[in-house]
């Protein structure tokens, strides 16, 4: 098998521009594990080598050069092991005929599924040139560039003013705590675990690229510190949302109250029993492991008596759900921690940010201004 000939007849794609603008679905045929490290949103991973493959056929290659290393993959990848790689690839692509496959770097993996693909089914898929390499940079680039483009505005407000809520009712806006699957807090954590950082980086990047394309260069954002959990804004971007006007929205302390026990337990722990395929008590000891540690890692903002006060109406409020199935003892814990710990903390952030500060209202005072901004 001379590699050069491998896909040599069949279709590449090289416009990366269009590929991300149009969401044509990706077929990775990468390894699992490289695929964990980072991937496209509309991405799904059929590899042409498991892990272990990966593994030996890497190592082979290094100690014995590219023939061994593709000697060495045909006998791993052969027989039922093959029949079924390639069957997988022939139903992606016949439910996604628009669809296009990668590898790493374009090169062999790629190369050989395609052939394969084609020789077993007659499809004639599509690869991308440069495969995930260059479609990662290809994006890095975008984030680096794109931002000096926007008018990104700022919707800041206290915790529990419905933020999110409210932006999720614009079409002009880019949701990051979304695309992070983290609400920005101590007490942020969702059920489903966050994306990795490239994963992250991925997705805002074809957000960003897609907005412009449509002629939505200014934005509205929700206020975000650099951290989102786990992930982070990329620099350029931080540094152009860190500088723009900021609109402050207000909420009574009650309705505050309201959405916080809304989002942070009820929200909450149905996501952690439909995590665990709809077992109450197992999602109710994921649930209650999440809240206290949570409370955990805010423990010396609150100090040691405030903490253990928090604790024990958390903890009371726990062990009263279990024994009844009732969640109104969390009320008390979600005033305690809202306007005890988060107002204070808010209130100094704000402050640092007067000088961007160009609207203070209600909810529909927002949306008034922004109408008259030309946001939608």
């Amino acid at each position: 098998m001379n590699p050069k000939d491998l896909g040599k007849h069949l279709p590449l794609i090289d416009d990366l521009h269009s590929l991300f603008l149009s969401d044509r679905p990706l077929l990775d045929v990468r390894a699992p594990v490289e695929f964990l490290e980072g991937a496209f949103p509309n991405a799904v991973n059929h590899p042409l080598m498991d892990d272990a493959d990966r593994e030996a056929i890497g190592t082979c290659y290094k100690q014995q050069g590219q023939d061994a290393a593709i000697a060495l993959g045909m006998q791993r990848v052969s027989g039922d092991i093959k029949d079924a790689r390639v069957a997988a690839w022939a139903a992606f692509a016949r439910e996604h005929p628009d669809g296009v496959l990668y590898c790493f770097r374009g090169g062999l993996r790629s190369r050989i599924s395609q052939q394969l693909l084609y020789e077993y089914t007659g499809i004639e898929y599509p690869r991308v040139d440069g495969g995930y390499k260059q479609m990662r940079q290809f994006l890095r680039e975008q984030l680096d560039s794109l931002p000096n483009r926007l008018q990104p505005i700022i919707l800041s407000g206290r915790t529990g003013s419905g933020k999110t809520r409210f932006l999720q009712t614009i079409t002009q806006m880019i949701d990051l705590e979304g695309t992070a699957n983290h609400r920005g807090s101590a007490f942020g954590s969702q059920a489903q675990r966050q994306p990795t950082q490239i994963q992250f980086e991925n997705t805002l990047s074809i957000a960003l690229l897609r907005k412009i394309s449509q002629q939505q260069t200014t934005l509205l954002f929700e206020d975000e510190s650099r951290s989102i959990g786990s992930v982070h804004l990329p620099e350029t971007f931080f540094k152009r949302l860190s500088e723009a006007p900021v609109i402050l929205m207000q909420l009574p302390d009650e309705e505050r109250v309201e959405i916080s026990y809304q989002e942070y337990v009820l929200d909450n722990l149905q996501a952690f029993i439909t995590l665990h395929n709809g077992d109450e008590a197992a999602g109710f000891a994921a649930f209650s492991a999440y809240l206290l540690g949570s409370l955990d890692k805010i423990q010396r903002r609150l100090g040691g008596v405030r903490y253990q006060q928090v604790r024990q109406t958390m903890q009371a409020a726990l062990a009263h759900q279990e024994r009844t199935g009732q969640t109104e003892g969390h009320y008390d814990v979600v005033r305690l921690i809202l306007l005890d710990y988060y107002d204070p903390m808010y209130d100094y952030q704000i402050s640092k940010k007067q000088d961007r500060l160009v609207f203070t209202g209600s909810p529909a005072e927002v949306r008034d201004y922004l109408n008259a901004q030309g946001i939608q």
